[in-house]
């Protein structure tokens, strides 16, 4: 018998695992998760803003615990995978959201800038994932990964933003889903994207300064920027049963941002 909506988008019992997640787009996708039922292992570099954020989330009736690591470090990378495991059970979803940006011009960009950009986005990625997958996923035959992209990553920047590794990165990310899903489908486990436009986060808000909010928001169809539930839906249907048979895909949350100018 065919479950329910309700059903297919209940996360009770499952515990997810959550990188960048101490503010903006990561703490608001563990609320998601949280309020359908998750078990949310929340991951950032400091212990004392993850405090804070599973406070919030206990506030709001979720089941969340924390661990400082970072995750462009390998050994930091395995202990996260493996304490969890031991704390809160075998991951069921793994939402790899922790980045770095840095602006300057391609010609003087400084190559540690990049290595740190590149190390954070592309290969934290990868190691968690597969350390995440060999731990839990592939020997239980089920799992969902979700990679949190950009529209930055698909197409090039207008001359004044001058984010070129950061664009690279998130370029990468999109072909680094497809290539794992294609991998990975025959274990039960679906890995797909989601490319944010602008939203007001401590990793935007230079640029958006730098911009203007206004101009921004007037660029985008939808004549604004992301707020604090636009993530919420997609975040879910990725990892619950409802996306069982969505894989290897990537889709803009922007406003129309990225139909308009790269359609």
């Amino acid at each position: 018998m065919a479950r329910t909506v309700q059903q297919l988008f209940d996360l009770t019992g499952q515990v997810a695992l959550v990188t960048g997640g101490s503010r903006g787009l990561g703490l608001q996708m563990a609320h998601a998760l949280g309020e359908a039922g998750a078990r949310i292992m929340l991951s950032s570099r400091k212990a004392e803003d993850l405090e804070v954020s599973v406070a919030e989330l206990k506030s709001a009736g979720i089941d969340a615990q924390y661990i400082a690591a970072d995750c462009a470090k390998e050994e930091d990378i395995r202990r996260l995978a493996e304490e969890t495991v031991a704390r809160m059970g075998p991951i069921d979803i793994l939402i790899n959201n922790a980045g770095a940006s840095w602006g300057a011009p391609a010609e003087e960009h400084p190559i540690a800038a990049w290595d740190k950009v590149m190390n954070l986005n592309v290969r934290g990625y990868f190691i968690l994932s597969q350390h995440v997958a060999n731990l839990c996923m592939i020997p239980r035959q089920k799992g969902r990964i979700v990679n949190i992209a950009s529209i930055a990553g698909l197409a090039g920047n207008p001359a004044d933003m001058e984010t070129i590794a950061y664009n690279t990165s998130k370029g990468a990310v999109v072909n680094f889903t497809r290539a794992l899903a294609g991998e990975w489908g025959e274990h039960g486990i679906t890995v797909n994207a989601i490319c944010p436009g602008f939203f007001p986060t401590k990793m935007a808000n230079g640029l958006i300064e730098k911009l203007g909010a206004d101009k921004m928001a007037q660029g985008a169809p939808m004549r604004r920027l992301g707020d604090d539930e636009d993530l919420k839906g997609l975040t879910l249907l990725y990892a619950s049963a409802a996306g069982k048979h969505i894989t290897g895909q990537w889709l803009a949350v922007d406003g129309g941002v990225s139909a308009i100018i790269h359609g």
